[in-house]
């Protein structure tokens, strides 16, 4: 069997699994609906105990994030040895981004409680949009220069071989511009700290701080990567209700992560060793989610020595908002899409643990099962608990209506689901503790309809949860290549759509 009869069979196994569920529940709900029920059942069992794991690892997450927020990480950290010798070096991958938005970003770098001269920012431009971006980088040196150490602008060719357009391509090659400026100033790699932020990314003025002082205290600080909480608080206020809920699934679904570093990958804006980034080559430049990727090309750089390290300190970024609602939730499906796009990982993933005989086989097993069951998952449990979870009592004839285990089962599946409502009110109750200040013109009733809004979670789950992460699934498994696409934000107080990277 050759090789590329290999991975395609790996990219069909994930598509394969949900299909075969999802077309499974159909035909046994007509053909042996009792075992349909029986399997809706023990499916729902199983997201009750998903449901408790969510709800345990939020609490310890937020429990950990009350803790982080009350601290002073200057304080501490200026009471740490060889502080001083820390670079920070910022990415910023930009592509015809209004210059308002990156006025914001460098304005909150401007403000960190961290010396400015130990910042190194990076503003990545594309040359599909050179004009703008040249005039944009100009500003941005003349207004910000001198809050810094160096800000070094890029502009990343098109059409380069071995190359599809996008955020990866655009880091890599503004990573080895950057590896060119350290060389020069002879800064020891293990001295620099990395961070590849989305261009709307809004660091608290404590991150940096915080960011170093975790840094310097692990056993083996260039083996791991280093990722906060991902807020999207930036136009919060402004964005569609539909958007909001699956913003806040986001960042609820990445906190029950977190306190379980074996399970946890990088995800949007994060933090590493530029030493690691090295070693692994820079960020992928021919894949769709780079920000997850590069920490499995470094967990197979260092034969599975290498881990996430959780930081629990919010950084915040926009919702997709196109100033429309409609071309919103059309964005929004288009950002799901290519988040579930991360399914690509899994033959890659299947291959490099072939290559790697060094890894332990336990850990390949735990990698590859925690993965697939959560893309498995995403494609099918809204589907099979909102919907196919009651084609069986629909469509089953009379005979079957006749089983007590059938007339039981709309009560025992209503019982589960008000177990499973848990989670969907502890999600709606931390809500209102991360959503940012309201503005003066936002009306005091918002309030009312940011609580309601989670009565859009089923439908939410469905849409723009089941549905991109089978599409994506699907385009995997056809061999349907997926590009890059950059969806619009739009923010009230600029009044225009501003064309992004981030969350597409």
């Amino acid at each position: 069997m050759t090789q590329k009869i290999k991975k395609r069979i790996l990219e069909i196994i994930p598509a394969a699994l949900v299909w075969s569920t999802l077309l499974g529940a159909v035909i046994f709900s007509f053909w042996k609906p009792l075992a349909a029920i029986v399997f809706i059942i023990v499916f729902d069992v199983y997201w009750v105990y998903r449901v408790g794991y969510f709800t345990f690892y939020l609490l310890l997450s937020w429990r950990r994030f009350r803790a982080v927020a009350r601290e002073d990480w200057r304080a501490k950290l200026q009471e740490t040895a060889g502080y001083e010798r820390l670079v920070h070096l910022i990415f910023l991958p930009t592509y015809k981004e209004d210059i308002s938005v990156l006025r914001t970003t460098f304005g909150s770098l401007s403000r960190a409680r961290y010396p400015g001269g130990r910042f190194i920012v990076v503003l990545a431009g594309e040359e599909r949009d050179r004009e703008r971006f040249q005039e944009n980088a100009r500003m941005i040196e003349r207004e910000f220069g001198g809050a810094f150490a160096k800000i070094i602008s890029t502009l990343h060719p098109a059409n380069l071989p071995d190359e599809i357009p996008g955020k990866g391509s655009n880091l890599n090659w503004a990573g080895k511009r950057a590896q060119e400026y350290i060389d020069t100033l002879g800064i020891p790699y293990n001295n620099v700290v990395v961070s590849a932020f989305d261009v709307d990314t809004c660091a608290p003025p404590d991150y940096f701080a915080y960011l170093a002082y975790v840094y310097l205290h692990h056993p083996n600080p260039t083996r791991t990567s280093y990722q906060p909480i991902a807020l999207y608080n930036n136009n919060m206020w402004e964005s569609p209700a539909a958007v909001r809920v699956a913003a806040f699934g986001t960042t609820f679904w990445l906190m029950t992560e977190m306190p379980r570093p074996d399970r946890l990958f990088t995800f949007s804006s994060h933090s590493m060793s530029f030493r690691a980034l090295v070693d692994a080559g820079f960020w992928q430049k021919d894949i769709v989610t780079e920000d997850s990727r590069i920490f499995l090309q470094c967990f197979f750089r260092y034969d599975g020595d290498y881990s996430v390290t959780p930081l629990y300190m919010p950084i915040s970024m926009d919702t997709v908002s196109s100033g429309g609602y409609a071309k919103s939730l059309v964005d929004l499906y288009r950002q799901q899409r290519r988040w579930a796009w991360g399914i690509e990982h899994f033959p890659y993933m299947a291959e490099q643990f072939r290559a790697h005989p060094a890894i332990p086989f336990q850990k390949k097993v735990r990698y590859l099962k925690n993965f697939l069951e959560g893309m498995y998952s995403w494609a099918t449990a809204p589907l099979l608990i909102l919907i196919l979870g009651r084609l069986p009592l629909l469509v089953a004839p009379f005979s079957a209506k006749a089983v007590p285990l059938f007339q039981n089962a709309p009560h025992l599946l209503d019982a589960l689901m008000k177990f499973a409502m848990a989670g969907l009110l502890l999600s709606a109750f931390f809500m209102l503790f991360l959503l940012p200040p309201r503005k003066g013109e936002i009306r005091r009733r918002r309030w009312i309809v940011m609580f309601a809004q989670w009565l859009l979670t089923p439908v939410t789950l469905i849409v723009f949860g089941s549905f991109p992460a089978l599409d994506a699934q699907t385009r995997l498994a056809l061999g349907i290549p997926m590009e890059f696409t950059v969806t619009k934000k739009a923010r009230r107080q600029i009044g225009a759509a501003v064309p992004s990277y981030v969350g597409d």
